[in-house]
Formats: structure tokens, C-alpha cells, sequence
């Protein structure tokens, strides 16, 4: 929360307390903020309390962290596991390198499907060693 403001900052806001409040009502006012945030924090802590002992044992596991949108897409969508849509098998096959230096692209591994697809031309038909692709320059 703070990690953007730098000691030059804080020095200055001290000092800014110090003239405004005065030495003398400073160490209360500290102390109220303080009380102040502790209470907060532990309502905010019942609350979250309340909530998982209404949702049941079925939700023993919740995080309220799982509700924030990345979290929740990373976890609905991968899951446990490491790549369960396939993704890392799809990224392994391609060759960005020999595409972009106009080279015969290196044979692709027999398990990914994706790549056996781009290697075929318009017809279906396998390419040749060396032999590019069609190009339709109304696709692109």
C-alpha cells in the first residue's frame, strides 16, 4: 500500500504532522489512528468470519483472494494442473525463428495435432521439403 512513497515522503509528512497538530497532540492523535485502523481490521476480519461460517463446510477452503478477477480466471481456467488445455505442447511445436529467417520449419513433434495441420496447404495435401506455404493475400 505504501511501497510508493519513498523516505524524502515520509520525513516530510512527520514534519507536516509535527507543525499542523503540534508536539503536544501528535502522540494522541497516533493513537486514535491506530485504534482507529485495529478496529477496522477487525471487522473486517469478523465479517469475513461471518461469511465463511454462513457459506457451510462445503466452502472450508474459501479465499476471498479467489474472488479477485486474474485469480479467478487463472483457477477456473488451468486449474490444479500445470497446462490442462494443452497450451505448452501447441507453444513447444511452433517455431517462431525458422519462420521469420525463411527457413524450412524443423519436423514437428507426432503428439501435437496443431502443428500437423499449419504443414498441409489449401488442399490438404502435404507440402514438400522446402516448399512454402499459399500465400492468399486477400486473408491477410
Amino acid at each position: 500500500m505504501f511501497s510508493d512513497i519513498g523516505p524524502l515522503e515520509v520525513v516530510t509528512l512527520v514534519i507536516l504532522a509535527i507543525v499542523i497538530f503540534g508536539p503536544d497532540k501528535l502522540p494522541k492523535l497516533i493513537q486514535d489512528t491506530t485504534g482507529f485502523i485495529r478496529k477496522i481490521r477487525s471487522f473486517a476480519d469478523s465479517a469475513k468470519q461471518d461469511i465463511r461460517e454462513e457459506l457451510g463446510p462445503e466452502f472450508k477452503d474459501f479465499e476471498f483472494q479467489d474472488l479477485h478477477p486474474k485469480t479467478f480466471v487463472r483457477k477456473q481456467l488451468l486449474g490444479d494442473n500445470e497446462d490442462p488445455l494443452g497450451f505448452k505442447d501447441l507453444k513447444d511445436g511452433l517455431d517462431f525463428t525458422s519462420a521469420l529467417n525463411d527457413e524450412p520449419s524443423r519436423p514437428a513433434p507426432a503428439a501435437t495435432p496443431a502443428v500437423g495441420l499449419a504443414k498441409t496447404g489449401g488442399s490438404g495435401a502435404p507440402l514438400a521439403t522446402g516448399e512454402r506455404p499459399p500465400f492468399d493475400p486477400d486473408a491477410t
